[in-house]
């Protein structure tokens, strides 16, 4: 269970990397009195809009910081059920990148040791994977991208199958076997089976409608877990669980409405 801490970049992470600050509290002026004695002049009034403007920005400093620091705790909580080591990163652009639909460029390259095919995660699953790298990013693949493919397994069963992205619509999954049951609701994670090697027991997403209608479909829509277009810190897996998770980080289902008695 490690969130590492070890890189150091010139991006402007590594003081997040080493520890996540907060502001202690709102700036304050206190202006004694029931009221100005005087009318302030223009230059008073100017200094007070620079006093208010530094104040603003200090508040905005302080939900960022609270915004980044929610994210890495999350990050930090699905490494360590999955017993992942990651390096978090900061998406820094999104957009196509040479042919690719579906991209995310981040703030660690191979300066940081950063390899192409690694996993990559944040705290509510799969991201994508490394599809190339540079001195100080990198491109990462993303999960709905046309191309992307992952294997991918079924809780409970351990059913095998592939997930594709399909761009802004619902990920497609196909299982291998066509005796298998597939129900509304099951939820994946990745696993060995795909056109790459990803580590095991990422959360990809649930179920949300069967390819043919019927409970023996082999094919799915899949809504993922990650929100896509709303990408900021991810984390790069630098060292695989020794043991295979299996459905361990899967998030707690919502519990059942309890019917209301009479």
């Amino acid at each position: 269970m490690t969130l590492d801490h070890q890189v150091t970049d010139g991006s402007g992470m590594s003081g997040l990397r080493s520890a996540v600050s907060y502001v202690a509290g709102p700036v304050q002026r206190t202006v004694g009195g029931t009221g100005w004695p005087f009318s302030p002049s223009s230059g008073e009034q100017e200094r007070l809009r620079r006093e208010n403007e530094r104040l603003r920005e200090h508040l905005r400093a302080a939900e960022l910081d609270r915004v980044t620091a929610e994210q890495l705790r999350r990050l930090h909580l699905l490494a360590g059920a999955g017993g992942y080591r990651v390096v978090p990163a900061r998406a820094v652009a999104l957009g196509a990148s040479l042919g690719l639909e579906w991209t995310v460029t981040i703030d660690l390259g191979t300066r940081d040791g950063v390899r192409t095919g690694m996993t990559v995660l944040n705290g509510d699953g799969l991201v994508g994977r490394v599809k190339r790298t540079g001195d100080t990013t990198s491109v990462v693949l993303l999960a709905i991208d046309r191309i992307f493919a992952a294997g991918s397994r079924l809780e409970g069963s351990g059913e095998l199958g592939l997930v594709k992205g399909d761009g802004l619509n619902p990920l497609r999954f196909q299982l291998l076997d066509p005796r298998a049951r597939i129900t509304v609701g099951d939820r994946l994670v990745t696993g060995p089976y795909g056109q790459t090697t990803f580590v095991a027991g990422v959360p990809i997403g649930s179920v949300s409608r069967l390819g043919s209608g019927s409970a023996l479909a082999r094919s799915a829509e899949v809504d993922p877990y990650v929100n896509f277009t709303a990408l900021d810190i991810v984390g790069l897996v630098v060292a695989a669980p020794r043991v295979d998770p299996r459905d361990s980080v899967l998030p707690p289902r919502p519990p059942l409405n309890s019917q209301p008695r009479k």
